[in-house]
């Protein structure tokens, strides 16, 4: 079992990645053959593609992964750095120490950051930076993979372009983002670029089926309903209240008559975020603060002392904006909802005959076309996306749903439609 296996429909950037690393593999080889008693280490100028870096191969020592949401990016970033410390016949074999420490998270030369906060902090860029002046332990590289590099500010970023620009010669960084435009200019031109697709719905439904064991019928209908987002499309084939609230969250918008509906709802939306959030980070806030108290040798239901109360103070903070952002994340995966909702009925009243996303709202769909006009849909749609930028730029959650719902209120076109 390779560790591409579970990067779907991106055979391009496969691809590239596995050519990086056997170029990777081949020039340490050349280096360990030519200096009699040299450890497992590349050549000085192997991340940078120098000149004995073999013809049709290319390795970086900085890589820009980006693809839309749920292409799976940070998965296909992990693989990479699985395939540059594999020791097996082939980069990435899956079945050898490295490769399985990698994707188990718990090799000690591959620094993950993955924040649960809504931006990356200075202090964490610094600790990474930190750990790239450092030379591998026991593999030959030092991997530092940075999902979500896009949430990080711009002078965050700058403190990371030194490094990114002049690393030591056994540092790979890998950089995660929607898209190449979410990083500064300065940074994306000294990365090389890998995109990933959005895959095939036929291959995240086999993703599911093969993975998560999931109903053939269900992980179909699961992948379509996503399109194609593997997160999303896990989430309703293995949640088995996930259709019921979607089925919800799609027809409240066509269901208002008024104002005063439209803020109900949006209430409605906020607090089902924050009570799926709560119930997701619950138990681990819980564990973490039972550690922490344990450590610090207290009682769990003992007062606690002055001295210690601000690291007890710090925990609480850190699991408030985990909070924050895991209810941001909710909202978003309804707004993706609500896109393809108004998607099918753009394309119900263009008549363009391309498949529908929700099949199973068909007669919610066509009375939505019938009803208001294409110029209205398209307004529907530029509200959510307005809204999705809203939620992820720091605005008041309720005040933002609010303008949605609002705006999401049927109202009778001039002239009724009638359905192609």
């Amino acid at each position: 079992m390779s560790v591409w296996d579970d990067i779907v429909g991106q055979e391009n950037a496969v691809a590239a990645f596995n050519a990086a690393a056997l170029a990777a593999r081949e020039m340490a080889g050349q280096r360990e053959a030519s200096i009699p008693g040299t450890a497992s280490a590349p050549p000085d100028n192997a991340v940078s593609g120098g000149a004995d870096c073999p013809a049709g191969f290319a390795m970086s020592h900085a890589w820009l992964v980006t693809g839309p949401p749920g292409s799976g990016r940070s998965n296909a970033a992990r693989a990479f750095a699985a395939a540059l410390q594999c020791t097996g016949p082939v980069p990435g074999c899956g079945q050898c120490k490295p490769c399985r420490d990698v994707m188990a998270g718990s090799h000690p030369d591959v620094v993950r950051l993955t924040t649960e906060k809504l931006i990356i902090t200075m202090d964490e860029v610094k600790t990474l930076i930190g750990e790239a002046q450092r030379r591998p332990w026991t593999g030959r590289w030092r991997v530092i993979l940075v999902e979500d590099a896009d949430r990080m500010a711009e002078r965050t970023t700058n403190v990371l372009l030194k490094s990114i620009e002049e690393p030591p010669p056994q540092t790979v960084w890998l950089l995660c983002t929607p898209s190449a435009d979410d990083v500064l200019p300065t940074i994306r031109s000294r990365c090389r670029p890998v995109t990933l697709r959005i895959p095939p719905a036929d291959a995240v439904a086999e993703l599911l089926v093969r993975r998560d064991g999931a109903d053939p019928e269900l992980a179909a209908r699961a992948a379509r309903a996503s399109q194609s987002h593997i997160g999303l499309a896990r989430h309703l084939a293995t949640d088995a209240d996930a259709w019921e609230r979607r089925r919800r969250l799609l027809l409240a918008p066509v269901s208002l008559r008024s104002v005063g509906d439209a803020v109900l709802a949006a209430a409605s939306l906020v607090e089902a975020a924050e009570s799926e959030a709560k119930e997701a980070t619950a138990e681990r806030d819980a564990r973490e603060k039972a550690e922490l108290t344990r450590a610090l040798g207290l009682e769990s239901d003992g007062k606690i002392p002055a001295a210690l109360r601000a690291q007890i103070r710090q925990l609480e903070e850190d699991q408030k904006r985990r909070a924050k952002r895991a209810r941001t994340d909710v909202l978003d995966r309804a707004m993706i909802d609500l896109l393809s909702f108004y998607r099918d009925v753009l394309t119900t009243q263009m008549g363009s005959g391309v498949e529908r996303v929700n099949l199973d709202l068909a007669e919610a769909v066509d009375q939505a076309a019938r009803t208001t006009s294409p110029e209205q849909s398209l307004a529907r749609i530029s509200a959510i996306e307005e809204c999705r930028g809203r939620l992820r730029s720091n605005a008041a959650p309720l005040l933002a749903v609010e303008a949605l719902m609002v705006q999401l209120r049927p109202q009778a076109a001039s002239t009724p439609r009638q359905s192609p």
